[in-house]
């Protein structure tokens, strides 16, 4: 089987042939028809997480797929031979930049009807990373402010359409050339990142969802009101995050450590911060699908590239440039 891996961390992506994917009886194999590209991919190939996710090399990248079910285990209950689907599998079984892969029963879905391949391969990390921010860990109300950073790109673009959906008044940055694009997906206030200051025009929100960390992530924290949250998914990690993940004593503190300035400054002002880094659901993602069937969200694929582009695909993230997410077709 052809499949796209890296054997040394920093290398570029090495197609070569790698052994069939091993099917458990809770297993479902799917045919890969498109994997969405994503920051994390990146972040993956450099090491920058080894010490939180400490992968096996050889490793096949990819956290997103859309593809045909060809076979299931013998106690997957949910799925069969043909069936439309899409996932982001768990965060320990990744490997979308393959012909196919084993996913587990929970964390698959059927793919929205209304969405080609590479619409829903463009979707579940991106889309499930909003709805967890949004939904579960934000917990956004009709009549809330919300901040959406980067509305342009992959996770800014969903979660504009998803709060606007669960009723919030909905502000995002982008450049001036997008301004149009994300009203188009909801938004009420666009901030042009690169000739304003978003700190200076907003106030009194109650969520922020924070892309970027570094200094717009401090100056996230003060545009909100008491209570307010901000919710940070480019980090510093947090200590629930550190249990949750089950990482040794040692990891744990280094974490506490690295957002303790950050948690420090959040409660001197009277918000919070956490960090989110998104899990794999299939039950979310047929919550997705239903939203994409009903035209409520939309996947925006910004470029689309063929199996054999996957380097210099991964290497176009750094660049941007597009709106939305890069998806891979691996299979017509």
């Amino acid at each position: 089987m052809r499949a796209f891996v890296i054997n040394k961390y920093k290398e570029p992506l090495r197609e070569t042939e790698v052994a069939e994917p091993a099917v458990g009886e809770r297993d479902v194999l799917v045919q890969v028809h498109a994997a969405g590209l994503n920051q994390l991919d990146e972040k993956i190939r450099l090491g920058e997480f080894k010490q939180i996710l400490p992968y096996k090399l050889q490793l096949v990248l990819g956290n997103d797929v859309a593809g045909t079910v060809l076979r299931v285990g013998e106690r997957v209950t949910g799925f069969k031979p043909g069936d439309e689907v899409y996932a982001r599998p768990n965060e320990d079984r990744i490997g979308t930049f393959a012909e196919r892969i084993a996913v587990a029963e929970e964390d698959l879905a059927l793919k929205p009807v209304t969405a080609s391949m590479e619409e829903a391969g463009s979707l579940p990390l991106v889309a499930l990373t909003a709805w967890q921010a949004l939904v579960e860990q934000g917990n956004v109300q009709p009549g809330q402010k919300v901040l959406i950073h980067a509305g342009a790109g992959g996770v800014g673009s969903i979660a504009i359409q998803l709060a606007k959906h669960l009723g919030a008044t909905v502000a995002t940055t982008a450049s001036s050339s997008n301004a149009g694009f994300v009203r188009d997906l909801g938004a009420d206030i666009v901030i042009d990142y690169r000739t304003q200051d978003f700190e200076r025009l907003l106030s009194g929100y109650d969520l922020v969802l924070d892309s970027l960390g570094g200094e717009n992530l401090q100056k996230s924290l003060r545009i909100l009101k008491p209570g307010g949250k901000a919710i940070g998914i480019a980090g510093p990690p947090d200590p629930v995050f550190a249990r949750k993940a089950g990482l040794n004593p040692v990891l744990r503190l280094a974490i506490t450590g690295l957002s303790s300035k950050i948690r420090r400054q959040a409660r001197k002002l009277g918000v919070s911060y956490e960090f989110l880094f998104m899990r794999a659901s299939g039950d979310q993602l047929r919550q997705i699908s239903a939203l994409v069937d009903a035209g409520v969200l939309r996947p925006v694929v910004g470029k689309v590239f063929t199996f054999g582009q996957a380097p210099e695909a991964l290497e176009s993230l750094a660049a941007g440039g597009f709106r939305g997410k890069a998806v891979l077709t691996v299979t017509s």
